[in-house]
């Protein structure tokens, strides 16, 4: 990405009125955080469900102030409604907190199988879903695998033609990619079922002991002149009490990891099954468009593979102030769903119509919380990118949660050319954050770069609705995304004049810059100052973001 030279912006102390007729906000931005001491008092669980929205000076968390900006600038303030197109996993537009704030195609008729608009996507009332009843699918690297086995598989280089020679690369590259993480799965997958298999009869016996399942460190330390196997139960049982707060718990997890290393077994790494045959579509066409339906929720019955993208419209628009759930960061906002994200590698083609059909039906901000590291038709996707860009639409996309240096390594999409140039200047990567201020503030898992990450926000335990009514606190650049998104739409709410690209320069020229080293994929040997991991160096501030916005806008 392009460097954007960061600039302080002054006190704002103005009482013009703008055009539309509102006061100029008249507030001092927040600017020098290099006194905020760290937090030394742990988080209760309530403030972790809302350390997102909390305020760097008055809280210490790394929050991005959102309810400061509500409290102190947003007020009564109306806005213009703004469409966001979450293109994701799926959407429960059933969900209490969220059924109220979807975008509803007005030029179609519900149920009646006509496509009333004309835009190709028959019954497209809330968004469309370019995955028909596709759930699982491979990772990129084995669908090349796959593709290109018969033609490649044992061959030299010197057996190869120079027309080939391209494909015969990305091939040598995805096969070393899939074996290295087939063998890791196997390999995690037998290490979870051992670990179940040691864990089991040493929780039963302990069970037994103490006449209960809930059972604690301290119980397990009661234990008087324990014999040599009960001495190595009480130890394992310790260790594995630091991780959960109950054996069950613990054993539930190792199981779910069994689950899911058995799943990407199943699906990620199948090279037999074509998952894309049920569409009847043509995926190295991209001027085949026209499949799917209009099913954004997915055909799982559990909901459980709209999870994702219901929790990234969540943190992004769930309803305010309706006294349930938690509230989104943008209200005037209506959720535009297009699924477009299996559980598995997303489709180059899939993705490129996906933002095209969000743009052509009138979102003005897109969310794209996902990414891989093989893209073979990622011109499609660029070009799309450049569409939405000649639009006048904001792409706010997740940096990637491998704890990578996105310098050093591409992820897709991103918005640079094999060759390095800018493609649009409407396009902002997230890295995420921990509520913890301070060394640790970076989450473990982010991927991060000067050039290639613009900016970082908050991505770990960020509370948001998953399907059937319920709530989770999940983590990931996935979630710091969205948060962005959802001060992107408050700006383009408020101040709908403004560009795209200018909403992406008051996005990280107004952020918080802390003055601080912090610790890079959990490794404690690898540190920079924060300032350096990032395009901008700062964190997104919502409250500050305004304040700019506002200014830019009577200019």
């Amino acid at each position: 990405m392009k460097k954007i030279k960061i600039s302080l912006f002054s006190l704002i102390i103005a009482s013009v009125l703008a055009s539309c007729g509102s006061a100029a906000i008249v507030a001092t931005p927040i600017t020098n955080v290099d006194h905020i001491p760290t937090k030394n008092v742990p988080l209760t669980d309530e403030q972790i469900k809302v350390w997102s929205a909390m305020d760097l000076t008055r809280d210490t968390v790394p929050g991005m102030s959102v309810d400061r900006a509500y409290e102190e600038i947003i007020k009564n303030r109306k806005g213009k409604t703004v469409i966001v197109g979450v293109i994701d996993s799926g959407l429960d537009i059933d969900h209490e907190d969220l059924k109220n704030v979807l975008w509803v195609n007005e030029g179609e008729i519900a149920g009646n199988n006509i496509d009333d608009d004309n835009n190709g996507y028959v019954d497209d009332i809330h968004g469309w879903n370019f995955l028909g009843d596709i759930l699982g699918d491979q990772m990129e690297s084995t669908r090349i695998v796959r593709r290109f086995r018969d033609k490649f598989e044992d061959k030299d280089v010197s057996e190869i033609a120079p027309s080939d020679m391209e494909d015969f690369e990305l091939y040598q590259k995805a096969r070393k990619d899939f074996d290295e993480k087939v063998a890791e799965t196997a390999n995690n997958k037998t290490r979870y079922s051992f670990m179940i298999a040691q864990i089991e009869p040493a929780h039963q016996a302990m069970v037994q002991r103490f006449g209960k399942e809930d059972y604690t460190i301290d119980d397990l330390n009661s234990i008087e002149d324990p014999t040599q196997e009960d001495a190595q139960r009480i130890a394992m049982l310790t260790q594995m009490l630091s991780f959960g707060d109950s054996i069950d718990q613990v054993l539930e997890d190792l199981q779910n990891g069994v689950e899911y290393f058995d799943n990407r077994l199943k699906y990620h790494f199948n090279l037999e099954e074509d998952f894309r045959e049920v569409l009847g579509d043509d995926p190295f066409d991209i001027n085949d468009k026209y499949y799917g339906d209009n099913n954004v929720v997915s055909i799982d019955p559990t909901r459980e593979n709209a999870l994702h993208g219901t929790h990234v419209a969540g943190i992004i628009a769930a309803e305010r102030n309706n006294g349930i759930g938690t509230d989104g960061v943008a209200n005037n906002v209506r959720i535009m769903a297009v699924r477009a994200v299996p559980d598995g590698d997303e489709h180059d083609k899939d993705i490129a119509l996906a933002i095209r059909y969000a743009v052509d039906n009138g979102a003005k901000i897109l969310n794209t919380s996902f990414g891989k590291y093989f893209s073979p038709n990622s011109e499609w996707v660029y070009d799309a990118i450049k569409y939405a860009a000649s639009k006048d639409v904001l792409i706010v996309n997740a940096a990637g949660n491998d704890a990578y240096d996105l310098d050093t390594i591409n992820v897709y999409p991103n918005d640079q050319w094999d060759n390095g140039s800018e493609i649009a200047d409407s396009f902002i990567t997230v890295g995420a954050l921990n509520y913890e201020y301070g060394e640790n503030m970076l989450a473990r898992f982010t991927n991060y770069g000067k050039i290639n990450v613009d900016v970082f926000a908050p991505g770990v335990q960020i509370y948001a609705p998953t399907p059937n009514n319920e709530y989770k606190l999940l983590n990931g650049t996935s979630m710091a995304a969205p948060n962005v998104a959802g001060v992107a739409a408050m700006i383009r709410s408020l101040y709908p004049k403004l560009t795209a690209p200018q909403v992406k320069k008051i996005i990280l020229e107004s952020g918080i810059s802390p003055n601080i080293e912090v610790i890079l994929g959990g490794n404690p040997q690898n540190r920079d100052n924060f300032r350096n991991i990032s395009t901008s160096g700062k964190i997104v501030n919502m409250y500050n973001a305004l304040i700019m916005a506002d200014k830019i806008s009577r200019q």
